[in-house]
């Protein structure tokens, strides 16, 4: 216990300079000449344009794995949830064959005493008393078998509920199938656009093309701190914020990949969902049900650990880790990082913890 929080410390000091390191790398762009390229061919599109486009492309490949996250995540709970009514079903059919069991023994007993009119049977009897108490025990046999046939139809009743529910699961289970698949195919479409865009650059565009994205997040996070926004936020970790802030932090230099949960690589919402399981609580998945489920704190009350939701789409998501900068799995071809917590435009903060 006695080390620990130096360890803690250690750990915010170096992600602190890890971000500070990148800041003045973009500040060292903004000063710094551009590198040398060949002038563009009238007509031509301008390296800027070009990384605009291919911001754009991976944003749409972003919001697309949202949405194949999602269906992925429903189709799970369907699948369960058929496995569940099957098992439902079975149970129900075990009780079913019982019940006709118990029904046909019952019948079989009111056959046997059932041969003459009560009229008759009671003046052949050797003891009136004896027939009335045994004829007392059939009337309590017909309604036993009543109960029983009752109870039958309500179990037949649910039988029938439960193959409807799970024909609805599984048309849902389909519905869900073609959505990741629509989804999929357009993620690897936007991917590979971008990438063919990029591709097209030369060495030097390309490394340029990197200190233009490095400029523009060094210019949205200066216009962002330059509000005086920081004066406000001063939230204070708590026990859980902090174990989650670690695991995220401890992913830094991993790649991106669409649809990942770790260990070996995440998306964006794949490394904010792990981050807070490891820490003891489950949130949803995706960016925007993150933004829908959890509950909202304004940005002045945000605190480490807490998720910031970027875009108007909520097509991606980061853990803000203190000092202004967060950590997050920014896209395809990039490794986790830290950045500017305002590196990007900010549409909510959500909190895991209630």
């Amino acid at each position: 216990m006695g080390t620990e929080e130096p360890k803690r410390r250690r750990r915010g000091a170096s992600a602190l300079t890890l971000l500070c390191a990148s800041a003045l790398l973009a500040v060292a762009a903004l000063t710094t000449p551009a590198l040398a390229a060949p002038a563009p061919e009238p007509g031509a599109k301008s390296l800027e344009q070009v990384r605009k486009e291919i911001e754009g492309l991976y944003r749409q490949a972003g919001a697309a794995t949202d949405a194949y996250n999602q269906a992925e995540s429903e189709a799970k709970a369907q699948s369960d949830r058929i496995v569940e009514i099957a098992k439902q079903v079975a149970a129900g059919q075990d009780r079913i064959n019982d019940l006709k069991r118990r029904a046909g023994a019952a019948a079989r007993a009111q056959y046997r005493s059932g041969g003459l009119p009560p009229g008759a049977r009671l003046a052949l009897s050797d003891s009136p008393s004896r027939f009335l108490d045994g004829a007392s025990r059939i009337r309590q046999g017909e309604k036993a078998t009543a109960d029983l046939l009752s109870d039958m139809d309500r179990t037949q009743a649910d039988l029938q509920r439960g193959a409807r529910e799970a024909n609805a699961e599984w048309q849902k289970l389909e519905a869900n199938r073609v959505k990741k698949e629509a989804s999929k195919k357009e993620i690897e479409a936007k991917i590979k656009a971008a990438e063919d865009l990029e591709s097209k650059l030369e060495a030097e565009e390309r490394a340029r093309l990197i200190q233009l994205e490095q400029e523009a997040q060094y210019k949205a996070q200066t216009a962002w701190l330059s509000t005086g926004v920081l004066k406000e936020i001063n939230g204070t970790a708590t026990e859980s914020g902090r174990k989650a802030v670690q695991f995220a932090t401890a992913q830094i230099g991993k790649p991106y990949q669409w649809g990942a949960v770790g260990p070996a690589s995440f998306d964006c919402s794949g490394l904010t969902s792990q981050a807070w399981r490891a820490a003891g609580k489950g949130i949803p998945r995706t960016s925007q049900e993150q933004l829908r489920l959890l509950p909202k704190v304004a940005l002045k009350d945000m605190r480490p650990g807490d998720l910031i939701i970027y875009f108007d789409d909520a097509s991606h998501v980061g853990m803000y880790v203190g000092d202004g900068a967060m950590v997050h799995a920014p896209r395809p071809g990039r490794n986790i990082t830290l950045a500017g917590a305002g590196s990007m435009p900010i549409k909510a903060v959500v909190r895991p913890e209630a």
